[in-house]
C-alpha cells in the first residue's frame, strides 16, 4: 500500500525532541511551554467534586451553559464587548484544537492563508491539512515587527484568513492599538478572515493592555479569538480552551467542532466555571509572570546571553551571538547534553529555518528551576 501524506515535511516536533533530550540527560527542561508547579488546590477539588456528583459524559457540543455564561462576563469585564454564551462562544478541547476549527471551517483546498513567522507550529499544519496555501510575512529580530504594508501586499483575490497571536508565541511580542488599527483597515474591503489567537491574554507585562480583537467591533466581526484555560490557570494537560466569534463564523465553526471532537472534558468545564465566579484568579496573572520573567533575567545576567524584549506569554528569548556560531539547533543540544538546560531554537517556528541565533527558554517555573538554570548557564 503506498500513502501520500497531507503533511510531507512534517516530523517530531521539536519540542518532543528537547523534552526527550532533556529526559534523556536529566537535563532541566526550559524548553517545552508548561508550568512545573500544579493549578491550584481549590479549582483540583472542584474537578473532583464534579466528578463525584456526575459530570463524566459528554457536555453539551458548545460546552457548559454555566461556563460560556462566565466566559461572556469575563469578555465584558475586560473588554468592555457584550457576547452571546449561546451563540458566540464555544469551549474546545484546548486552544490548539479551536485553531485547527477555526482553520478548517472556512479554508479550502487552494485559498490561502497569511502566517506571520516565527509563529506557533500548528498553524502551518492546519493549514496544509485542509488543502490551503501558507503564504508567509516574515518577522526579523529582536523586535519582530509586523510591516503591515508589506502584509497587506500579500493579500489577494486567494486570502482567505490572517493569522495573529498576541502576545506572540515563540517571540514574547505583542500587538498594540495600533497594529489592530493597521489590520482593521488592510482586511476593511476584503472578505478575509482574521484568526487571532489570544492563549496568552492575562500573560501581558509592564502595564500593558491585551489588544484584544474582541475590543474592536468592526474587527470582531471577522474574527475567531481564540482562548486557552491551560495557559490561564496553569493545567495545560488538561486540554480545555475556548473561541468566541459572530454568530454567523460561529455556526460554521461548530459544524466542524462537533465531528472534531464533540465536546470538551465535562468534570474540567464545570470545573472552571465555578473557579471564575472569582476574577481575582486571573486578574493577578500579569503580575505573577512578570515576576517569574525578572527574577528569570536576573537569574541569566551573569551569563553571555542578551535577552530580547519580552512584553508578554511565558517564553524569554535569548540572543546567543556572542556565545557561538553554531546552527541554533546543533546549539540548543549541546546546552541540554553539556551544560544541563534544555531550550527551543527559534529556527523550528519558521517554514524555511532561518537561524537568528536565538533560542526560548520557558519561564513559567518554580524560583528554585530558574535559578539553577540560570548558574548552569553562566558556563556556556
Amino acid at each position: 500500500m503506498q500513502i501520500q501524506s497531507k503533511l510531507p515535511n512534517v516530523g517530531t516536533t521539536i519540542f518532543t525532541v528537547m523534552s526527550g533530550l532533556a529526559n534523556q540527560v536529566g537535563a532541566i527542561n526550559l524548553s517545552q511551554g508548561f508550568p512545573n508547579f500544579n493549578p491550584s488546590e481549590k479549582l483540583q477539588r472542584l474537578v473532583t467534586e464534579h466528578m463525584a456528583k456526575g459530570a463524566n459524559q459528554y457536555s453539551p457540543m458548545p460546552g457548559v451553559p454555566l461556563l460560556r455564561e462566565r466566559i461572556a462576563e469575563k469578555i465584558e469585564r475586560m473588554y468592555g464587548a457584550k457576547v452571546n454564551p449561546d451563540t458566540e462562544i464555544t469551549v474546545t478541547a484546548g486552544g490548539t484544537q479551536a485553531i485547527f476549527c477555526a482553520i478548517a471551517a472556512f479554508v479550502r483546498p487552494g485559498d490561502e492563508v497569511i502566517l506571520l513567522e516565527p509563529c506557533y507550529d500548528s498553524y502551518r499544519p492546519s493549514v496544509e491539512t485542509v488543502g490551503g496555501v501558507a503564504v508567509v510575512h516574515a518577522l526579523s529580530a529582536p523586535d519582530y515587527k509586523v510591516d503591515w504594508a508589506a502584509v497587506g501586499r500579500l493579500i489577494t483575490p486567494r486570502t482567505r484568513m490572517l493569522c495573529i497571536n498576541t502576545p506572540q508565541n515563540p517571540t514574547g511580542t505583542i500587538l498594540r492599538e495600533a497594529d489592530m488599527l493597521a489590520i482593521n483597515d488592510l482586511l476593511r474591503a476584503t472578505d478575509v478572515l482574521l484568526m487571532s489567537d489570544e492563549v496568552y491574554e492575562h500573560l501581558i507585562f509592564d502595564g500593558e493592555q491585551h489588544a484584544s480583537v474582541l475590543r474592536y467591533p468592526e474587527l470582531y466581526a471577522r474574527s475567531l479569538a481564540v482562548y486557552s484555560f491551560g495557559k490561564t490557570y496553569h493545567n495545560t494537560g488538561w486540554k480545555t480552551g475556548y473561541c468566541v466569534a459572530p454568530p454567523e463564523l460561529t455556526r460554521e465553526f461548530r459544524k466542524v467542532h462537533q465531528f472534531n471532537v464533540f465536546s470538551a472534558n465535562h468534570p474540567m468545564q464545570a470545573a472552571f466555571a465555578d473557579f471564575m465566579a472569582d476574577p481575582a484568579e486571573y486578574l493577578g496573572l500579569p503580575d505573577f509572570y512578570q515576576q517569574k520573567r525578572d527574577f528569570f533575567l536576573g537569574a541569566m545576567s551573569g551569563t553571555r546571553f542578551r535577552p530580547l524584549p519580552c512584553k508578554g506569554t511565558y517564553f524569554q528569548l535569548f540572543d546567543y551571538s556572542a556565545i557561538s556560531d553554531e546552527p541554533d539547533l546543533d546549539f540548543c543540544k549541546r546546552l541540554t547534553t553539556e551544560f544541563g538546560v534544555a531550550a527551543i531554537p527559534v529556527s523550528s517556528f519558521y517554514s524555511d529555518g532561518r537561524d537568528e541565533k536565538v533560542v526560548r527558554f520557558c519561564f513559567a517555573k518554580t524560583a528554585d528551576l530558574l535559578e539553577q538554570a540560570g548558574k548552569l548557564l553562566e558556563r556556556v
